[in-house]
């Protein structure tokens, strides 16, 4: 079922990265004096990002096509913003290699992962992998965006804005179109903590004394 998103609801190629594994420290404006990120001190990239591993995330795969072939990747950093105008945002790392190809997109496909999506999720973590490849995992929407239709949920956007954030850039996307699996409420939704993996479900229920 498709249908227009009306209601309110980044990883490295090689391990998946976002706000959890990366500094993304936003550049202030400039002055007469040094006010770059590195001016101000502050934690080291591997104090910020273990601060981070203890902090778990919605995976999502992010794909676009900006006329040179489709691209992937998995992110754990997209959240909404915004219910009107549907707004979402995802930070994208600069050493990413589909980086390039997303910064000059004009739309993007947001896949929201559960766990049965896992072999997706990897495959778009993963530094060299072909992930279109095999074509019985993904295809075209009318639209010409790649997309994976075995994704709980999918949204797609434009992009409405991009803006540095130290080694990232994070961008800010208006949501268009979304579909959103009959199954998805009985589903256990995927989480990536600390470099791993999980499901959640009943067995992941906290319930208040």
């Amino acid at each position: 079922m498709r249908r227009t998103l009306r209601s309110h609801s980044l990883f490295c190629d090689r391990n998946p990265t976002s706000t959890h594994d990366q500094a993304a420290a936003v550049e202030p404006q400039p002055s007469d004096s040094d006010q770059s990120p590195s001016h101000f001190g502050g934690l080291t990239p591997d104090e910020f990002k273990a601060a981070f591993r203890s902090h778990a995330g919605g995976v999502a795969v992010i794909t676009a096509d900006a006329g040179d072939g489709p691209v992937g990747i998995t992110v754990t950093s997209v959240f909404s913003v915004s219910a009107e105008p549907p707004l979402l945002v995802f930070s994208l790392s600069d050493q990413a290699s589909s980086a390039p190809t997303i910064r000059r997109a004009d739309t993007v496909v947001v896949h929201l992962l559960g766990a049965e999506q896992l072999p997706i999720a990897i495959l778009c973590a993963t530094s060299g992998a072909d992930r279109f490849a095999d074509t019985s995992l993904w295809g075209r929407l009318a639209t010409g965006e790649p997309h994976f239709p075995s994704a709980h949920a999918w949204i797609r956007g434009r992009i409405i804005n991009r803006m540095t954030a130290g080694s990232s850039t994070i961008i800010a996307v208006h949501a268009l179109e979304s579909n959103v699996s009959s199954i998805t409420s009985g589903s256990d939704p995927l989480v990536y903590h600390n470099r791993t993996w999980h499901s959640l479900g009943e067995h992941s229920t906290l319930r208040p004394a």
